[in-house]
């Protein structure tokens, strides 16, 4: 088998010779894992960019007590890029096991590994590059910056306080039970990673969502850098909407409503293809007229999970619908 050597901060791996397209894939939580297991079956030459905001949980905690940024978005991306083998799935199982008992209780293994590499080199991508050496990931995790940052949102109309209020924190965002009205970082202006800008300049395809609408999806966008490198890159523009709108921060946002929030945020932005499940979008007319507004082309897929349960994509189905629009190679066979 012809291989490569690929150095990543550091880190010398042989890999299998690079194959299909260059695809960067933003956001975070379970949204981008599904994203990138799909993203798997299209091409090896895949980059995850990962928000920096989580702030609850295990993340939560090393954040407060160690000073490091939340390692939980990017060990869910990593776990999400190891291989089918009895090696990758094992790892996988790994680093999301997550302890019961004792101090360590509510820790996720990988968490802890990650803050481990941090500490041992001094560089949260050169840490991260280990960490995807040893689990052999198919592909690279980036952070959009060096730092944890903050989800800061003015919310209308929460319980017991009407009109606006301002929620602070990734973790109670994504739960607020008011409207969302806007959503900033803080610090405001944190920098984009060098390698995270310049994966997505050489990306031949950009994939935003599934995920959580404001904590996950927007969030990344919210760093100049990152948005700045998205909106010059001529690479296929992907958003792959949600299934269903979020308990709390989206709650009765329909899918075109979806689409209004990103053009009002980010008017600056571009999108080419807008991907959504058939049994998902209930008004189709009015969901391709908000596609039209943005320049962009609707594609209905079925791409839920009837297994799992509501809410969540199929990422074999989801990869079939990504290898149609950006894939050179062969797909595999199901269903």
């Amino acid at each position: 088998m012809e291989t490569r050597v690929e150095p990543w901060g550091g880190v010398q791996r042989r890999l299998p010779v690079a194959s299909g397209p260059a695809v960067v894939a933003l956001g975070g939580g379970h949204g981008l894992a599904v994203t990138l297991r799909a993203l798997r079956l299209v091409t090896d030459r895949l980059t995850a960019v990962v928000g920096m905001a989580d702030d609850g949980g295990s993340s939560g905690r090393l954040r407060r007590d160690m000073g490091t940024p939340p390692p939980g978005d990017l060990r869910m991306a990593l776990s999400a890029l190891c291989g089918d083998d009895v090696w990758g799935r094992t790892w996988s199982s790994v680093v999301q096991h997550r302890f019961s008992t004792g101090e360590l209780s509510g820790h996720a293994l990988g968490n802890l590994l990650i803050a481990s590499l941090w500490e041992q080199t001094g560089d949260v991508v050169a840490g991260l590059d280990w960490v995807g050496a040893l689990l052999g990931a198919h592909g690279r995790v980036l952070p959009v910056c060096s730092e944890g940052v903050h989800i800061v949102a003015e919310v209308l109309d929460l319980p017991g306080h009407p009109g606006t209020s301002i929620v602070r924190g990734q973790s109670k965002v994504a739960v607020t039970e008011g409207r969302v009205l806007s959503i900033a970082l803080d610090p405001p202006d944190p920098p984009a990673r060098p390698e995270a800008v310049e994966a997505i300049g050489q990306a031949e395809a950009i994939v935003m969502g599934p995920g959580s609408w404001y904590t996950s999806v927007l969030a990344s966008l919210l760093v100049p850098g990152i948005r700045a490198a998205v909106v010059a890159s001529p690479a296929m523009h992907i958003l792959a909407l949600n299934l269903v709108a979020q308990s709390g921060e989206t709650t009765g946002l329909s899918p075109q409503d979806h689409l209004h929030v990103l053009s009002e945020v980010f008017p600056d932005v571009r999108l080419d293809v807008v991907l959504a499940d058939q049994a998902h979008v209930p008004d189709e007319p009015a969901l391709r007229a908000a596609c039209r507004d943005l320049g962009a082309e609707l594609i209905v897929r079925e791409l839920a999970d009837l297994v799992v349960g509501v809410g969540h994509h199929d990422h074999l189905l989801l990869g079939r619908a990504f290898g149609e629009l950006i894939g050179h190679g062969s797909m595999p066979a199901w269903r």
